[in-house]
Parts: C-alpha cells; structure tokens; sequence
C-alpha cells in the first residue's frame, strides 16, 4: 500500500469509529427512568433486614390497603406493630398471637 492509501484508510477508520460510537450510544443505551421524585422515594413496602437475611422491621401497606409499621425482636418471639387502620393501635404480640399490651 501507498503512503496515501494508508492515510485514508487511517482517516477513514477513525472517522467510522467516531460515527458508529456516536450512533450506538443514541440507539444501544436505554432511556432513563424518571418515575420517581427526585427528593423521594415511592415503594409500597420497606423492609429492614438483619444479617441473615430475616426481616426486622418493615413499613408497608397490607392486603387490605392499611399502612403499618411493624418491629420484630431478635429472636423474633415479640412483635410491636403500629397500625392507625387496626383499633389498636399500638400492640406487642408474642410468637403464639397472644397479646401482650395493646393501646388504642
């Protein structure tokens, strides 16, 4: 090849490159998502995790549409939970469903 040849084909190359890379970030990359604000955060459940995984606390809406915020001990036998939605608002429960206190 040429001297002259290879310039071209150098200049042609980059300029394909340049071109191509333009384009594919244009068509290949996906839109961002814009579905939440940008000073908050929409879920309809948080859950607090320990180390093994187990949920230890969690904020969230029940099957019926309620919200709760619910505190489990870490040997998981007493669980607080605060529902405005229940009559009792306020109830710490142990492991076989007996209440322990209740507040209304």
């Amino acid at each position: 090849m040429m001297h002259k040849q290879m310039l071209v084909l150098c200049v042609v190359t980059f300029l394909g490159g340049a071109v191509g890379g333009a384009l594919s970030t244009q068509l290949l990359v996906p839109n961002s998502v814009n579905a939440q604000k940008p000073n908050g955060v929409n879920a309809e459940e948080f859950l607090l995790l320990d180390a093994k995984g187990k949920a230890r606390a969690g904020l969230g809406l029940d099957a019926n549409g309620e919200v709760g915020l619910v505190l489990r001990s870490k040997d998981g036998n007493r669980t607080l939970t605060l529902s405005p939605d229940d009559p009792s608002v306020i109830k710490l429960v142990e492991r076989g469903g007996r209440i322990l206190w209740e507040a209304p």
